[in-house]
């Protein structure tokens, strides 16, 4: 077993360094698509002889690419130490799941632990040791092109998605070569950003940050989550990848993680354009003195390093710890012994896009589809005529951002999905226009195709790059050439069914206007194509719940369900018409809130019984609902429990979810569920920021979504 200890005494300091390097594929040799680097070398001040000195590789992926690059490596590099193979794999590497937002829907943990292992298990087999996910980054801005990536608006059940996902991803870790090791991100508080604008400044109090956005990363990190990453924002005016409170007060001090810190990409030399750093050589130490371990695709600690030891305005030993981290983690991963952990062509080909694989992703993309509308349209009848009309009814471009690895080969489209239940003289198909264009040849097609149908489906949504990394939106409406085409549609009287591909909660007041059923199928991955059918034709009953809320106009945003109370509430039982807090053209309401999802099943709510009126900070209190199925189809309800602090010491949400539970019930059935209460469900940060519980009154919430529900009082003694 090698000694990471004597590994480092051995280690000149231009050595050191390289391992503090992250630098893209291209960068080395063996790559596939190496071809000529110089420019990039060049203008990062990189020599060739640099690149055996590195310590870890961006993006490479596919054994036969990550091998090839492992045996250069190894042959070149003085000391034997290996690379580590790192890569986005957010939401599957082949087999494409859900995007994020989706999966957080379903609110399905063990689904989403088990997209997370099958994952790793593909991604490993092609070489990667480290996946950049689970991003856990809270949002309540739909503006913000990378809500995708997020499970929602609610700390608690991002919480738990970021447990499930590093499960998921790690495993044991140290035993299993078809593990990889979860890089949490973006820390911190990176879903904030103002005007919802991507790289934006997010500005908050200390108090806003600790009840709200930190308590996902820590979630990931008490799971045992190997990585953490920088965000690209900064909060409380400095950079997150220079800022020493952040990383060394917060996480390495308070959290005691001691894992590789990574900057996001090029995130270091962005420290100058932020302000804070004149040049490369501040920018490297601030980084290094902050706690970041791994540069990423800038070169300021290759450049600047050594001569800031020299002045000693850096100490050596900090570049020592930083070594130390990223030497263990590749010891944990068995590197040393088996530079090629895991990578197989052989592995590659069993592993990869399996049928097992695909009904995996099926299944969980049936369980993220949100069924937000339904005027008795569906489900549908296999035996009428179809219609398929939008610019999704044929397209690959259901994967979402963060999907690289998947192929549009491979993608289950709608009309293939349709097909699974109609006959060829059943089906019409006609786009009607483009995702943002469209002509008039394109939307009289169209009409003609729904002429001729019992029944239309219209597949609307936006193009994947209109949300995802630096995909923000001012406009979060559906593109208005498809929302004419919606019109020109729903004015033939037949039924309309509108089917939503998109990355994150939409205005879709328009579209909920001019369908009779509404279903938001994000990017389903994949399956999609199959996961949507079996929801339209009724094979799965919808389930799925929004974790963010859809609002009613832009001019909402940012929105969410657990906000203050002001001292002039709209719904005050005194409440005078004007002078209260409220918009004067739209509701304060979202169109649709956190929690909310139909089913083609009824569930009726009995009332709530507490085990007592009070408890004290030993007792639990046991809160009871008596759930029954209403309807004449079986299906699945998400039973949501939420509580307020009446009188706290700071103000408290209206509501904050607390626990959840999945039934399944039969037509006629009735279950009776029992949701505990314990006193360390009560805390949350106080002014001097100590976590803690308030004597008092509380209230606590049963229902199948934020708004819809029933409520008891008690009292923490």
């Amino acid at each position: 077993m090698t000694d990471v200890n004597q590994l480092l005494q051995q280690m000149t300091i231009e050595e050191k360094v390289g391992q503090l390097v992250q630098l893209a594929t291209p960068f080395f040799k063996g790559a596939t698509d190496r071809g000529e680097i110089t420019g990039p070398m060049v203008q990062m001040n990189i020599s060739e002889n640099d690149i055996p000195l590195t310590g870890s590789v961006l993006g490479a992926s596919g054994a036969k690419e990550t091998m090839n690059i492992q045996k250069v490596h190894m042959e070149e590099n003085r000391l034997g130490i290996p690379l580590l193979f790192m890569s986005d794999i957010v939401h599957g590497f082949k087999t494409i799941f859900p995007v994020p937002l989706a999966i957080g829907c379903s609110w399905d943990l063990e689904l989403a632990e088990k997209s997370a292992s099958i994952a790793a298990k593909e991604a490993a087999a092609a070489g990667v040791h480290v996946t950049f996910a689970p991003m856990v980054d809270l949002s309540r801005e739909p503006r913000w092109g990378r809500v995708m990536e997020s499970t929602g608006e609610d700390p608690h059940l991002n919480s738990e998605f970021a447990r499930s996902f590093v499960r998921g991803f790690q495993g044991d870790l140290e035993n299993d070569d078809s593990k990889v090791a979860a890089c949490v991100k973006h820390f911190a508080a990176y879903g904030a950003p103002e005007a919802g604008r991507d790289y934006n400044t997010v500005d908050m109090s200390e108090w806003q940050l600790r009840e709200n956005y930190l308590p996902a990363y820590k979630a990931a990190l008490d799971e045992g989550c190997e990585m953490v990453m920088t965000a690209f924002n900064i909060l409380n005016g400095i950079p997150s990848t220079g800022n020493e409170a952040l990383m060394r007060g917060i996480l390495r001090g308070e959290w005691k993680f001691d894992g590789p810190l990574v900057s996001d990409w090029g995130a270091v030399k962005e420290l100058i354009p932020h302000g804070v750093a004149e040049d490369a050589k501040q920018a490297a130490e601030k980084a290094m003195k902050a706690g970041v371990d791994i540069e990423m695709m800038t070169a300021c600690y290759t450049n600047h390093i050594q001569e800031l030891i020299k002045e000693e305005t850096l100490q050596e030993s900090i570049v020592d710890e930083a070594v130390l981290r990223i030497l263990r983690l590749k010891k944990k991963l068995g590197l040393f012994e088996n530079p090629y952990r895991g990578a197989s062509e052989a592995k590659e080909t069993e592993a990869i896009l399996t049928d097992e694989n695909r009904e995996a992703a099926r299944e969980l993309a049936g369980k993220s589809i949100v069924l937000l509308k339904n005027d008795n349209v569906l489900p549908l009848d296999g035996r009428q005529k179809t219609a398929l009309i939008g610019p999704f009814s044929t397209s690959t471009d259901i994967l979402g951002p963060w999907s690289w690895g998947g192929s549009p080969e491979d993608t289950i489209t709608v009309d293939k999905g349709l097909s699974n239940y109609l006959d060829s003289d059943q089906l019409f198909i006609s786009e009607g226009c483009g995702i943002e264009q469209g002509t008039d040849e394109q939307l009289q097609a169209a009409l003609e195709q729904a002429e001729n149908a019992e029944v239309i489906v219209v597949a609307l949504g936006e193009h994947s790059d209109m949300s995802g990394e630096a995909g923000s939106r001012a406009d979060i409406r559906i593109p208005e050439v498809q929302l004419n085409l919606l019109k020109r549609v729903k004015e033939l009287g037949k039924p309309v069914v509108g089917v939503l591909f998109n990355g994150r909660p939409l205005d879709l007041r328009e579209v909920t206007a001019n369908a009779d059923a509404v279903i938001e199928a994000w990017y389903p991955g994949t399956e999609g194509g199959n996961a949507l059918a079996d929801i339209l034709f009724g094979i799965v009953n919808p389930s799925a719940k929004l974790t963010m809320s859809m609002p009613y106009a832009v001019g909402q945003v940012p929105i969410y369900y657990n906000r203050y109370n002001t001292g002039r509430p709209k719904d005050a039982p005194d409440a005078p018409e004007r002078f209260v807090s409220q918009y004067l053209d739209i509701p304060n309401e979202p169109l649709y809130p956190f929690g909310y999802g139909l089913s083609y099943s009824q569930f009726e709510y009995g009332e709530l019984t507490l085990s007592s009126d009070q408890m004290t900070q030993d007792e639990q209190l046991s809160v009871t609902s008596t759930i029954t199925n209403t309807g004449s189809t079986a299906g699945e309800e998400i039973v949501q429990l939420y509580i307020r602090d009446l009188a706290g010491e700071v103000v408290r949400p209206l509501k904050e979810l607390k626990d959840f539970k999945r039934l399944h019930l039969e037509p006629g059935e009735s279950q009776e569920v029992v949701f505990h209460i314990e006193e360390s469900q009560l805390r949350y940060y106080h002014a001097n920021m100590e976590h803690k519980s308030d004597r008092g009154e509380f209230e606590v919430f049963v229902g199948t979504n934020s708004r819809d529900n029933k409520a008891k009082k008690f009292r923490l003694k």
